[in-house]
């Protein structure tokens, strides 16, 4: 079934940070999911919506990928092409926080990437800071993961997203893959524990007038609020002593490759072969050769 070139998807967020004390908040989200091929198909599903121009609810492709106005599809190709993907026949949809009354700031943006036969192969995760910074976290998806169906991604934490929270430990991501339902989680892992997770659960709904008016135009100031709401949760956690950690230079990449939950389990198989063979081999004397990598504990 070929979806429309632009869909809403409604629905909450939730953050949970554990360490190094508990806080959590959650609260109404608006997103979009726009084929980047279709842009102007996309367009024309209401009058309440444009591409590249001021209205309600907008999208603009400077906002995303190369964020130079520049094609997305190039970007995109280019940060799955590192993960060893060619996607050249299949369609790219993104969703994203749009801009709602010309005002925009999106933490997450999920390019969900499609082979000839629209079987989901990869994902971008598209991170966003409020410094004007970006990083993408780009992965494959093993095998055929039916519609709605989960698949858990690692990778190492690349990219400064909170002055209260260091570039430390890696992201367990957990996606679906989208029908009707979004599902979304990202973990913060550290050391022996987790952090901080977020999650973000929605439905999908049609992108006509009366649905656009219905979601954005009674939360005119929603977009700035996403805004507002990361900056009380800061002052929040400042009030509360959390260590202020102060913005580290970005990363040399723009992106960097994730590994799916069975590419990890190989690697570890691996490892623990290699391990063993340390173990056995007479020049150790009966030990691990100083230097030599530990297997990973499980997450």
């Amino acid at each position: 079934m070929k979806l429309d070139a632009l869909s809403l998807w409604i629905g909450r967020t939730a953050h949970v940070r554990e360490q190094p004390f508990r806080r959590a908040f959650h609260h109404r989200v608006a997103m979009i999911e726009i084929d980047i091929d279709r842009l102007d198909d996309a367009a024309n599903s209401s009058a309440f919506f444009s591409v590249n121009a001021f209205n309600l609810v907008s999208f603009h492709t400077r906002d995303h990928g190369s964020r130079d106005g520049g094609s997305l599809r190039d970007w995109a190709m280019q940060r799955y092409d590192e993960a060893g993907l060619d996607l050249a026949d299949g369609s790219i949809r993104l969703v994203t926080f749009p801009r709602v009354c010309g005002y925009g700031f999106a933490p997450i943006s999920i390019w969900y990437g499609y082979d000839a036969g629209n079987t989901l192969k990869g994902v971008i995760y598209e991170v966003h800071n409020t410094f004007g910074e970006s990083h993408a976290y780009v992965g494959s998806i093993d095998g055929t993961l039916a519609p709605d169906a989960r698949c858990t991604q690692y990778v190492p934490k690349a990219f400064h997203v909170s002055p209260f929270m260091d570039v430390s430990g890696k992201y367990r991501f957990t996606l679906n893959n989208p029908a009707e339902k979004l599902r979304l989680i990202i973990e913060n892992l550290a050391g022996e524990g987790r952090w901080h997770s977020a999650s973000l659960l929605a439905r999908r709904r049609s992108a006509n007038a009366f649905s656009i008016l219905k979601h954005f135009g009674l939360r005119p100031f929603a977009a700035v609020g996403v805004t507002a709401a990361i900056h009380w949760q800061a002052m929040c956690l400042w009030m509360r002593g959390a260590v202020y950690h102060s913005r580290p230079t970005p990363p040399n990449s723009p992106s960097t490759v994730t590994e799916t939950a069975s590419q990890k389990a190989n690697r570890r198989t691996l490892q623990d072969e290699h391990d063993r063979k340390l173990f056995r081999s007479p020049h150790t004397d009966g030990c691990v050769e100083a230097g030599s990598h530990k297997p990973e504990t499980c997450s």
